[in-house]
């Protein structure tokens, strides 16, 4: 089991999310960066849907009550076990009563922990994401808390690779441009508007949170027709409100709505959701459906790489 000692602001028990339920009302939930999520599976052998720790603003001990086999990703939060640094993007080993301490990135906002076999939760809907605005998966539908217990799931497969080297991969590196495809409405905007969107620079809320960040800059002062239908919306989903502060949807975003859809954040870059840190500076740059897809083989190549320097050792 793992023991919690200290819990940091939100720390959640989250896998890929859930799929197949929005005609449902239920939102994906899942991991905001699911990038980092995946990579930290991969270095201790699991299926890339494993459940493991989001750790928002790191902050957080744990302590490890059977030897095990575990990684970190995502932000850097300065971790260590008995007072040894762990870095993000490597495999380790911990024996049992070690104490692994994560304290407050500088840089990103969500640390991720992946243990071999992964966390043991009830699913829900198939899933062992934490959906907190619904209120359900992971423990009890909530953050973790002090005292929290969390088995392990027995190793019922085999590792996809030996695990015992200490070996790393080299981690994306999370830049200030988020790549967006036009949405649906973003041709019923202005020549203006559309070049203000584009060319400001955005400032993270600190009112963002899994459901969706919010924006802050000079608003986009051109509303369109308030009669608009609601509509199916998901995670990447950048909407412009009465207010012309946009709001990228994430994780827990509802299913539908009704603002106009100026842009959506493209597959490839989904995961800079989980590292937009709040006060932290960002731009938009558009591209073209083909533009994204060879964005999308890029990241399938960099995966298909790690899984296969892995193998090799």
């Amino acid at each position: 089991m793992i023991e919690v000692i200290q819990a940091g602001p939100v720390v959640t028990v989250q896998d890929l999310g859930r799929e197949g339920y929005r005609h449902h009302g239920v939102s994906r939930a899942g991991a905001l960066d699911g990038l980092a999520l995946t990579i930290a599976n991969r270095l201790v052998g699991n299926p890339d849907n494993t459940a493991g720790l989001e750790m928002m603003f790191g902050a957080t001990t744990l302590l490890f009550e059977k030897d095990v086999c575990f990684a970190l990703t995502g932000s850097d939060c300065f971790a260590v076990l008995d007072g040894t640094p762990v870095y993000p993007g490597w495999r380790c080993h911990a024996q049992a009563g070690q104490i692994l301490r994560l304290s407050a990135p500088k840089q990103g906002l969500c640390a991720y922990l992946a243990v071999r076999g992964g966390i043991s939760v009830p699913p829900v809907m198939g899933s062992a994401a934490t959906d907190l605005q619904a209120g359900f998966g992971g423990v009890d539908g909530r953050p973790l808390r002090k005292g929290d217990r969390l088995l392990l799931e027995e190793n019922r497969q085999p590792a996809q690779v030996d695990l015992s080297e200490k070996v790393g991969v080299l981690l994306p590196t999370a830049e200030a441009v988020i790549r967006v495809c036009a949405g649906p409405e973003a041709g019923m905007y202005s020549v203006h508007a559309r070049k203000q969107f584009f060319s400001s620079a955005w400032k993270i809320s600190v009112s963002s949170n899994r459901m969706g960040f919010r924006l802050e800059g000079s608003p986009i002062a051109e509303t369109l027709d308030g009669n608009l239908l609601s509509h199916a919306v998901f995670p990447g989903v950048i909407q412009i409100p009465p207010d012309g502060q946009p709001i990228i949807l994430a994780a827990e975003g509802q299913t539908s709505g009704g603002y106009p859809r100026m842009a959506v954040v493209i597959d490839s870059d989904l995961w800079r959701l989980g590292q937009l840190r709040p006060g932290e500076m960002i731009y938009f740059q558009e591209v073209s459906l083909q533009e994204a897809a060879v964005a999308a083989d890029k990241q399938a190549h960099y995966l298909q790489r790690i899984a296969f320097a892995l193998a090799s050792h």
